[in-house]
Formats: structure tokens, sequence, C-alpha cells
């Protein structure tokens, strides 16, 4: 089965499938390591490991689908694409499709922020048009050339507009095409239960670790009937706590030992890059 029928599968499964965020081909080896069943590229990730700035629409399409590519070349399970608005108007957003189509990924999110975009659980966020946003949806659509690669469709409108002009929009975008639905930074319990009541179409339920939504396990999401439990950036906050507890020993008592628990083990880090692997392959072609 190829990863966008898996992909659909987990999805209209509807049992809440945690899907991990990773910023790089490294973590995504993490993530698949540990057992998880897809991976979700993050545009955020991205902006903060990358650029060491702030999800703000910083990144364009040429980072994100070079970071697809070398992610889809380094595992093997499905991956969800941050897409971000997809960079323009509707002809952007059908280039986006075909460009992120080719580079590997299983699923592209778009969502309708004016942009330059910012990260959902920011202040100061607007929204276009209900139409012009549909439309985008209609063109990413239409741009994909294998049927299975799906589309997800996410609103920033709650914080804009509130919650019921978010699910009227969500509505509009399944309408449209979109196979997944994501009503981004809903703020209360009651809208999370609320959501898989109204709409029809799987949904991603995002918890962001500080953010705005409030925490949910993902076994109740998974009752609730939500499709995907997205963690997008745990991976990076992890990552970033790591360094600073490792450094700040470093810095401190001037060494850091294998057997501090505060790093990876020298094996373990060339197990999880593949040495061995490449290790066969230069015995076989020498």
């Amino acid at each position: 089965m190829s990863t966008r029928k898996q992909l659909k599968a987990l999805v209209e499964a509807r049992r809440g499938v945690i899907v991990p965020g990773a910023f790089n081909a490294l973590s995504a080896k993490v993530v698949e390591d540990l057992g998880f069943e897809a991976i979700y590229v993050t545009g955020a990730g991205v902006t903060n490991m990358w650029f060491g700035m702030p999800d703000q629409g910083f990144m364009g399409l040429a980072e994100i689908a070079d970071h697809t590519a070398r992610i889809r070349d380094t595992v093997e399970v499905p991956l969800l694409v941050d897409a971000d608005t997809g960079f323009g108007n509707a002809l952007n957003v059908y280039h986006t499709v075909r460009t992120l189509e080719r580079a590997g990924a299983d699923c592209i999110q778009l969502e309708d922020q004016v942009a330059p975009k910012r990260c959902g659980h920011f202040n100061g966020k607007d929204v276009i048009s209900t139409e012009e946003a549909v439309s985008k949806i209609k063109a990413a659509v239409d741009a994909r050339r294998d049927p299975d690669l799906l589309i997800m469709a996410r609103t920033d409108a709650a914080a804009v507009h509130g919650f019921e002009a978010a699910v009227e929009r969500a509505a509009r975008f399944a309408e449209a095409g979109a196979d997944i639905l994501f009503v981004e930074a809903v703020t209360t319990a009651d809208e999370i239960r609320a959501l898989p009541q109204r709409l029809d179409r799987p949904q991603l339920m995002n918890m962001v670790i500080g953010g705005k939504t409030p925490i949910f396990n993902a076994t109740d999401l998974a009752g609730l009937g939500y499709g995907i439990v997205l963690y997008a950036n745990a991976a990076l906050q992890g990552a970033v706590m790591g360094m600073q507890k490792a450094l700040t020993v470093l810095r401190d008592e001037r060494e850091v030992r294998e057997d501090s628990g505060l790093v990876t083990p020298f094996a373990e880090r060339q197990r999880l890059v593949g040495k061995p692997e490449w290790d066969a392959l230069d015995k076989r072609y020498s």
C-alpha cells in the first residue's frame, strides 16, 4: 500500500492517530524510529530551527519543498506537509500543490490566513474572505495528479470571527473538496467536543504545548472521533530543552560525558543516521 493510501486509511479510521512534527530529516527519523505512524513537516519548526525566526510567514515554498524531499528520502511513513497559505493566490496554490506532490507529500495543508501568516496561536491574525479561501481549496484539489494525495484545509477564523464562523468555513472547505478539516486555535473544551459532531469530514486537532487550545489526551480525542492528533512542535521543544540542559552542564562543569544522561550515546546517534547500512554499501562497492 502506498503511503498516501496508508494515510487515507489512518485518517478515515478516526482513531486519533498521534502525528508528531519534524523539522528536518533527523527529527523525522527519530519520530519514525519510535513507532509513530505518520509525520507532519512543520512550517513553524522549519522556520524556528533553520532560520532562528518566529512563525510569521518567513518560510517559502522552496524551503518546505526541500525539507519535504529530504524527509521523504529518509523515512517510509506518510508525510503531512504544512504549506501555510499556499504562498499566494489560487494560482500559487496550484503550483504549490504540484511542487509538494512531486517532493513526496502525502497530504498538503493549506490555511485561510492573510499573508504573511503567523502561528495560529499568536495574536493579531486575520483571514481572507470565505470565497477566496474556497477558491484556493478548489485549486489545490484540481492541481493534484494522484487522487490519493490528501488536501487538508485549515481555518483560523475562530480567532477572528468566532467559533461558528470557523465551523461554517470548514463546511465550505469540505464542499470544495478538502479531505481533512482543521479548525485551528479553538479555546474551550466544549468547542473541541463539538467539532466532530458539527463536521462530517475527518478532522485534525492541534495540541500546541503552551498554546490557546486546551490539551486533551489523544485517547479522549479518538473517542470524540478525531482522525489526527497533531503535536507539531513537541520534538522541537524537547530538542531545545535538551540542548539547553546539555550545554548548561558543559558551560558550568566544563565537560559532558556519555553516561551523563544528557546526550544520546555515540552509537545510538550512528544507528539513527543509518551508518551500518552505509558501511554495508561501502563494502559492496569496494
